[in-house]
């Protein structure tokens, strides 16, 4: 397989999965009464209005380059709480909302992995292998934005659930939790902590949906 069936392999289903869990969280929003991101041309497919140039391809591409692993983020969708008709409890769903997205694109991409194994040609390959691709991507996105970490998805989840004050000064510890994660990347310590059940997670996605798996 070329460099480029490799590269277009693993570019479509990253930028579906961080489009599809953006327009997630606006969506939810959205039905919760903040017009927010429609307002701001957020609530569409195309993938170009949510990319963050350097979280999105400068600094995954030299990680890639450099350490043979990568980390990203995508423009995160405008949500105004203030807008929501109930805004702790439903800042909670809005971040749920994009995890349970990429894990029901993990289960369409199981369902072209498995369309893919049908096919007996180089095409039925290419789908199995972005079925793969799929799995990998939404596993990753799913599981590491549940970490409780602000700004990921579950340190508003747990905010739902902490005193007001102490939730709110929680999340006021996003604009740090950024560099904290990277840091945490970098060093090693993250991929530590959440390595060995992402891929026992990836490796049980594949035995649940009957694919072979590079890792087993």
């Amino acid at each position: 397989m070329s460099l480029a069936q490799t590269l277009a392999i693993w570019a479509v289903p990253v930028l579906l999965g961080i489009t599809v869990h953006e327009v997630a969280h606006g969506w939810v929003a959205y039905r919760f009464g903040d017009s927010t991101a429609a307002e701001a041309g957020r609530l569409t497919l195309n993938p170009l209005p949510h990319v963050d140039w350097l979280g999105t391809l400068v600094l995954p591409l030299a990680m890639v380059a450099s350490l043979g692993v990568a980390m990203g983020w995508a423009k995160p969708v405008p949500v105004d709480a203030s807008r929501l008709r109930r805004p702790r409890e439903d800042m909670a769903w809005v971040a749920v909302a994009g995890p349970a997205s990429n894990a029901l694109m993990l289960i369409a991409w199981a369902g072209i992995a498995r369309l893919g194994l049908a096919l007996d040609s180089e095409f039925g390959i290419i789908l199995f292998a972005m079925g793969q691709a799929g799995i990998v991507i939404n596993s990753v996105l799913m599981l590491l934005n549940l970490l409780p970490i602000p700004p990921l998805d579950g340190s508003v989840v747990l905010a739902r659930w902490l005193p007001p004050e102490l939730g709110r000064k929680w999340l006021e510890f996003g604009r740090y939790g950024l560099i904290l994660v990277l840091g945490l990347f970098l060093v090693g310590s993250l991929y530590g902590f959440i390595g060995k059940p992402l891929i026992a997670f990836i490796g049980a996605a594949h035995q649940l949906f009957g694919l072979p798996w590079m890792g087993s």
